[in-house]
């Protein structure tokens, strides 16, 4: 249903506990956040301001500190801050694609391998998931000779062309996108663009991070600056404490 809520956040706050556990480091609070079916809500900010940390939250790649992180299922709304293990697995398989920056992908699989994986673990057989997944490589323009070879050996720009191969194979309802078009050619950019364009005309729901300013420009349809959503860190307290102000 077209404008339905696939992803709610109410209240979410991640803060990160430092390894001697002596401190904890804010990083995003108070985020409330909807994303609805056909719309790429693109997230923006400074480096450093918590937008790969609200992706992967919603991943469930980050245990949440405080508030909700709401996903639409196959059964409704599921809250992920109770949802079980399970749950979470079950929404990644076959409710969510993530693009992240980097490939990561057990080093004895090849190339085609990696991408039809997602489609072999939803109960695809084996030959039409390999056949969907060699046309997502043609379409992003690996070479043949490529697809039987593990992508540990390939160049960056060739190994992010399979990790968008495997988080766009199958068409989820959800699509998050950590810089998806880093390390790709100008070309391969537009290949990218014109395949987020067509997820959101068929009524997915896109977040994504796009330093590129062209793809950008062209995918989103809404954006959303979560500077108002980044937490205050402790140097921070002290200095509006001691009157002298943040940098910005």
């Amino acid at each position: 249903m077209a404008g339905e809520v696939m992803i709610e956040l109410r209240g979410m706050a991640k803060r990160f506990t430092l390894h001697d556990r002596t401190a904890e480091l804010p990083v995003v609070a108070d985020v409330d956040l909807v994303v609805r079916a056909g719309e790429c809500v693109v997230l923006e900010g400074p480096s450093g301001a918590g937008k790969s940390s609200i992706i992967r939250a919603i991943y469930g790649n980050y245990l949440i500190s405080a508030g909700h992180v709401r996903l639409r299922g196959a059964t409704g709304m599921i809250d992920l801050a109770a949802a079980s293990a399970q749950e979470i697995m079950t929404l990644r398989r076959m409710t969510m694609g993530y693009v992240s920056q980097f490939l990561r992908a057990l080093p004895r699989l090849s190339a085609i391998e990696v991408v039809a994986t997602p489609l072999l673990e939803m109960g695809v057989p084996r030959e039409a998931a390999f056949e969907r997944a060699g046309a997502c490589l043609e379409r992003l323009r690996l070479p043949r000779n490529l697809w039987p070879l593990p992508p540990v050996t390939f160049s960056g720009g060739e190994q992010q062309r399979v990790n968008i191969a495997r988080g766009l194979v199958h068409p989820y309802p959800i699509l998050l996108l950590d810089e998806p078009t880093a390390a790709l050619d100008q070309r391969n950019r537009e290949i990218v663009a014109d395949t987020i364009d067509e997820a959101v005309g068929r009524g997915a729901a896109v977040l994504g991070i796009f330093h590129d300013r062209e793809v950008r420009d062209r995918v989103a349809t809404r954006r959303v600056d979560i500077i108002r959503f980044r937490a205050r860190r402790p140097t921070e307290h002290r200095r509006r404490a001691a009157g002298q102000g943040t940098s910005t």
